[in-house]
């Protein structure tokens, strides 16, 4: 193997990997005890960076706690693009926002917003409805990812970038503003949106408000049993009654928690919080 390179499979049998999947379990609820050798690709770039074997960097990480924001930059999935599962999308139009358009403020929560696609899709999506005011909803965004944050609150995205894959040019052209090399979101839409760092598996409560609606997809796939529940608890705990849940298409958490109602929609589902009037 050339001089400088990693032996990633060789990584993967280190039991300071496994040590380390179990740490990344327990603080961010991600599991990556079946693929080690994606941790190992991943992680092992950024202890070979600090010229550190796995062993050492798990004591580097109890020493340096501020590490953890790195590593997680490293083992974090960030794909995503605007208007992502469009049917969802157009469920909050048909039946979610109807519902409350005679409230003062609606809240909606983008948890896991990565580099804030879905954020800004929620926000240009309501204003596009037409059926409640936007300067009646407020988004919040989070993410346990403090690199991906950053870029979604510039809202810059490179003109090539296939985050663009769904974006008609109408959209484009109404809600992005050319710059240099790419398109900057709109203040309007920027100005709904506050972004913050939040943890899904530990951060419970605290800064956040009760929601009406939350948008929690493709995260829990990432997380084992014991993790889901958590997320799922913590997620229902922030969420008003008559409230609505809408995770990935390929994740479901029906039959988890008793007040979470499945509403099953021609060409998607989601979850309702029995009670209240929404």
């Amino acid at each position: 193997m050339p001089a400088g390179m990693l032996d990633y499979a060789a990584l993967e049998r280190d039991p300071a990997v496994s040590r380390l999947a179990g740490a990344i379990r327990e603080r961010c609820g991600i599991d990556y005890r079946s693929s080690l050798y994606s941790l190992a690709v991943k992680a092992g770039s950024r202890a070979h960076e600090l010229g550190l074997s796995f062993a050492d960097y798990l004591g580097h990480l109890d020493q340096h706690p501020a590490e953890w924001d790195a590593l997680i930059e490293a083992i974090t999935v960030n794909e995503t693009y605007f208007f992502r599962e469009e049917s969802q999308l157009e469920e909050l139009v048909r039946h979610v926002l109807p519902g409350m358009a005679d409230r003062d403020e609606i809240r909606i929560w983008s948890a896991a917003c990565s580099t804030g696609e879905e954020p800004y899709s929620l926000a240009m999506t309501v204003l596009e409805s037409g059926i409640v005011p936007l300067d009646k909803v407020r988004i919040y965004a989070t993410d346990i990812n403090r690199k991906v944050l950053r870029i979604a609150e510039q809202g810059f995205y490179p003109a090539q970038s296939m985050c663009f894959r769904r974006t008609p040019e109408r959209i484009k052209a109404q809600y992005f503003d050319p710059a240099p090399g790419g398109y900057r979101i709109k203040e309007r839409i920027r100005e709904r949106v506050r972004f913050m760092r939040w943890n899904l598996l530990r951060d419970a409560a605290g800064v956040l408000p009760v929601m009406d609606v939350i948008f929690c997809r493709n995260v829990l796939i990432y997380f084992d049993e014991a993790s889901v529940r958590t997320v799922a608890m913590n997620l229902n705990g922030r969420l008003a009654e008559g409230g609505y849940l809408f995770l990935g298409h390929a994740e479901t958490i029906s039959g988890l928690l008793p007040e979470l109602r499945t509403i099953n929609a021609p060409s998607t589902f989601y979850y309702r919080k029995e009670g209240g009037t929404a």
